[in-house]
């Protein structure tokens, strides 16, 4: 088939990956516009653009797909359908209804559950058990599409953003070939989402900081889900004043305690909550390196009784 693609992060590059190892031509690869990184704010090419100009594919880098002239751009191509995985721009129905067989989004989550912007980070900080993947028939609302193929993963206790990411996008890029075999010889038009609506909003630096009231396996959840990016933060204070902590691993502790919550109890970085006791099992400082506890402990000057937060 003669695909556009659209995606951007690195979970979109292993689906680009297989659609061009199972045979299809991708006649252009769209992702978001170049952005500034590192110290040096270098404008730079996202996953998706760099692995494409790796393979010598044509790259267009809209800062929207709303416009006249990027609309008109796409519809000159000459496509049997467009894949969409985490690009990260809204598409027209002017863009939507113009491939022959239609536009196909893989999205990472189970739908109706967590539609938008972070579905795997706000799976993990609900508690859910489980999540998944779906190729699902695009329409003008968010994620609101009915779905082709689906996928299923668990979500285990040791399951951070990171590992939980990589699970769903190498389910995700073998349903893609799947999902288009079954396109190309039937159309199907998919099955309605059924289930309760919830969506995954964008997370705010401020909602990332830890609130040690909350229970110990609220906080499991919520440090797990957010790692390693964006992190979830508490503050320490230091000889040169208030810095923050990013937490990037951590555990439930079966301890009992009765000191207020975000207090250091010890042995090791464990720590009493709401409800409970949590232990802190990988930490960054602001500038430094991330580090396992005993390693932090080791360059800090906390002591049973002190306080995070």
């Amino acid at each position: 088939m003669r695909l556009a693609f659209m995606g951007t992060p690195d979970f979109a590059v292993k689906a680009l990956a297989e659609l061009v190892a199972a045979g299809h031509e991708v006649v252009c690869v769209y992702s978001q516009p170049p952005a500034p990184k590192g110290r040096g704010q270098v404008l730079t090419p996202s996953p998706v653009h760099a692995f494409a100009d790796s393979l010598g594919l044509l790259v267009r880098t809209p800062k929207s797909m709303k416009s006249p002239d990027a609309i008109a751009e796409f519809q000159a191509l000459d496509i049997d359908a467009a894949i969409v995985v985490a690009y990260g721009q809204i598409l027209k129905r002017e863009v939507l209804e113009h491939p022959l067989l239609g536009c196909f989004n893989l999205h990472a989550s189970l739908l109706p559950r967590w539609r938008g912007a972070a579905p795997i980070q706000r799976a993990i900080m609900a508690g859910d058990t489980h999540t998944g993947v779906q190729v699902m028939r695009m329409s003008e609302g968010l994620d609101e599409g009915p779905v082709i193929l689906s996928g299923r993963v668990e979500i285990g206790a040791q399951d951070t953003a990171q590992t939980l990411h990589d699970k769903l996008a190498g389910l995700g890029a073998s349903l893609l070939p799947v999902a288009l075999a079954a396109i190309e010889r039937s159309q199907p038009e998919g099955e309605p989402q059924v289930g309760e609506v919830t969506y995954a909003k964008k997370i705010t630096s401020e909602e990332a900081r830890i609130d040690w009231s909350r229970s110990a396996r609220e906080l499991d959840w919520h440090i797990r889900g957010l790692s390693p990016f964006p992190g979830a933060w508490t503050t320490l204070t230091t000889p040169k004043g208030e810095q923050r902590l990013k937490v990037l691993m951590s555990r439930v502790d079966e301890a009992v305690t009765d000191a207020g919550p975000g207090t250091l109890i010890g042995p090791g970085l464990r720590l009493a909550t709401g409800d409970g006791v949590i232990e802190l099992l990988r930490v960054q400082r602001e500038g430094k390196a991330a580090q396992e506890a005993a390693e932090f402990l080791n360059g800090v000057g906390l002591s049973v009784g002190d306080r995070l937060g």
